[in-house]
């Protein structure tokens, strides 16, 4: 595909969707970054506990104070590939397979973390880094492949060189202060910047020119210079409420899909800049235990926790960015006879003890997080905890499959006899009965079969927004006109979740109401849902709207523009593209855009299909034969491509 593919079709898309991209409004500014050298003179002893911490080092230099990896001539061997890790003249470099397949030397670029595991970044070519698989075990001093059982060749998208592997698009947020990705969809590259490597103080409390003039004896701080600052010079507030202090953390910790190309200004709220990932099959168990790395934000808003207004400082310095205590008082500083006046609706009772946990005192099953935070190991060693903080039910695991801490220890014991031991012991918990899990593990497979339950679950005010979202989403596909109707109320729902996941229930509805219902959330507060909403106008064959409709329209279109421009660089986005030059009928703005996705990931089966199929529908059969063979020369066991080219005759 030409270079310049890409840039047309998001060209195509501008005209698509009828708006332009204002320019930036000349107003106060927003205060640069300072760096966290500048905040310890001030912030000492933050700053001494900052340093050193997984936040400190998560994007470090490559050099002998930051890599711990074996580079004395060291080799690993993978599926036939031998890769070895040398030093020269004080650098590090690794010898691997390249983006042709042919053994490439590299030097390190940088390098992500610090335990339990170290990955080494490669810049393959100017300004593409890509996060090496083959990582250190920094406790078992070892190399080891992050998937053990994947054979890629260089050619496939989830190769170390692929799209889904590359730092500045999938990683480098989430390990950088002030991120801004800079990718060019003319010449498919970047040129990244950033205030500062890791996770520094700005990253959390926002750009610290503005407050260091606030701070400073004698400064010249005029809060009408700045925008978006509070009262002392920062964009972020951390004393405002738990729930602004749990959206910042939140901003990395979570599995989402973000809306803009870099770091957003911290403060930002949460959904204003990511559309968080909701409990769907393969990412977390029907229960909603985790089940993928999911990043703990999904698990914690399930949290009865997080409902009484728990943040997370209550529980973690987030300058060491540990826990406050490596023993249950990080627990019983609230659940105890004690309790704590914070947070007043506590049962006071006596938690650390063997009445309660039947275990000896001091051993791993005394300890609350082995029976309320089940870990799970993802990228091979690295433990996370789910922050869901359930009672253990070994009743669901026997009706849907989901795990439960009491056979996490207990394996030589059956889900059914852990379910009696607990209703032996516990005779009177209110800890079982019906669970969401019932519906969600039936939905998956027949969504059909269970819908009125799942509309009760998305009705029940108790339970979790997450979960009410989830339950929505999966009604996506089996709404009818009456449920589109009945789902009405909660598209006026207070939690942004459920407001979102309830838009697309309305396309069951005819266009004469669809409209109506929808135009409200077209200018609502929270950018996740006004793109919700901006999307289904796409697809609704209106005459004309009210001008005031018509404005939020356009201004709901350029928020979902400027976030799928931010995505240029993920297969996934162009997939979007795609489908919205299908919707618009514009073939070649689709057929540019599934192109696009092919090349960046030559896998995307279904890419490949659609355009042999618009080849085929333009009448262009020679373009259509070409296609299907260079789909089934990059997936040689493909049989869906196989029969499809069978399909197209000579």
């Amino acid at each position: 595909m030409p270079r310049s593919g890409v840039f047309g079709t998001l060209a195509v898309l501008c005209a698509l969707l009828c708006v332009a991209l204002p320019a930036a409004a000349q107003e106060a500014q927003i205060p640069d970054y300072i760096g966290s050298a500048a905040c310890s003179d001030c912030h000492e002893a933050e700053a001494v506990a900052w340093e050193g911490s997984h936040h400190d080092l998560a994007w470090t230099p490559p050099d002998a104070q930051h890599v711990l990896g074996d580079f004395d001539n060291a080799e690993f061997l993978h599926k036939g590939v031998r890769t070895r890790f040398t030093t020269e003249a004080g650098r590090y470099y690794i010898t691997s397979d390249g983006p042709d397949g042919a053994l490439t030397k590299y030097p390190v670029h940088s390098v992500a973390g610090i335990a339990p595991l170290q990955q080494y970044l490669i810049e393959t070519e100017p300004g593409r880094i890509q996060s090496f698989d083959v990582v250190w075990d920094v406790e078992a001093a070892r190399w080891y492949h992050l998937y053990p059982d994947q054979d890629l060749p260089s050619s496939d998208g989830l190769h170390w060189t692929g799209p889904y592997k590359n730092w500045a698009a999938r990683c480098a947020e989430c390990h950088a202060t002030g991120y801004e990705k800079g990718y060019d969809p003319r010449r498919r590259s970047y040129a990244s910047t950033q205030a500062e490597i890791g996770v520094g103080c700005e990253a959390c409390h926002g750009p610290g020119e503005a407050h260091r003039a606030w701070a400073l004896p004698g400064g010249s701080y005029d809060p009408g210079l700045w925008a978006s600052v509070g009262e002392t010079g920062l964009t972020m507030d951390f004393t405002a409420s738990a729930e602004a202090e749990i959206q910042q953390c939140a901003s990395c910790h979570s599995r989402r899909e973000p809306f803009e190309a870099g770091n957003p200004l911290p403060g930002t709220a949460y959904h204003d800049a990511y559309r968080l990932t909701l409990l769907r099959d393969g990412t977390y168990h029907p229960d909603g235990q985790i089940l993928d790395e999911v990043y703990v934000y999904g698990s914690f808003l399930q949290s009865k926790m997080y409902a009484k207004g728990v943040a997370c400082t209550d529980c973690h310095n987030p300058h060491t960015a540990q826990v406050i205590s490596d023993t249950n008082t990080v627990c019983t500083q609230c659940h105890s006879p004690a309790g704590n006046p914070e947070f007043p609706s506590l049962p006071l009772a006596e938690y650390d003890d063997p009445s309660h946990h039947f275990h000896t005192l001091g051993s791993d099953g005394a300890q609350c997080k082995s029976c309320h935070m089940i870990e799970r190991d993802y990228m091979g060693i690295d433990g996370r905890r789910d922050h869901s903080f359930r009672v253990p039910r070994p009743d669901l695991t026997v009706r849907t499959g989901a795990p439960n801490a009491c056979n996490d220890c207990h394996v030589d014991r059956s889900a059914e006899e852990m379910a009696a031991e607990l209703e032996a012991r516990f005779p009177e918990s209110r800890h079982r009965g019906p669970h969401f899990a019932d519906v969600f593990a039936r939905a998956r497979i027949a969504p059909q079969s269970t819908a009125e339950n799942i509309v009760a679950l998305t009705e029940y005010l108790e339970l979790p927004g997450i979960v009410r979202a989830t339950a929505l989403e999966l009604l996506h596909p089996i709404a009818t006109p009456d449920l589109a109707t009945r789902m009405v109320p909660l598209l006026s729902d207070p939690d942004p979740l459920v407001r979102a996941a309830a838009i697309p229930v309305q396309r069951a509805a005819p266009n004469t109401e669809r409209a109506p219902r929808l135009a409200p959330l077209l200018a609502d507060p929270i950018r996740s849902v006004r793109m919700a909403a901006a999307r289904e106008f796409l697809n609704m064959n209106l005459a004309r709207l009210p001008n005031r409709i018509n404005a939020d329209l356009g201004l709901a279109m350029t928020d979902w523009q400027r976030s799928l421009f931010a995505r240029a660089d993920y297969p996934e986005t162009q997939i979007v593209l795609a489908g919205i030059g299908l919707t618009s009928r514009n073939m070649q703005a689709a057929l540019s855009a599934f192109t696009e996705a092919v090349t960046m990931d030559p896998q995307l089966e279904q890419g490949w299909t659609m355009i042999v199929r618009i080849h085929a529908a333009l009448g262009n059969g020679a373009a259509a034969r070409a296609a299907a063979e260079e789909a089934i020369a990059a997936n040689p066991d493909s049989v869906p491509l196989k029969v499809l080219r069978g399909e197209l005759g000579e």
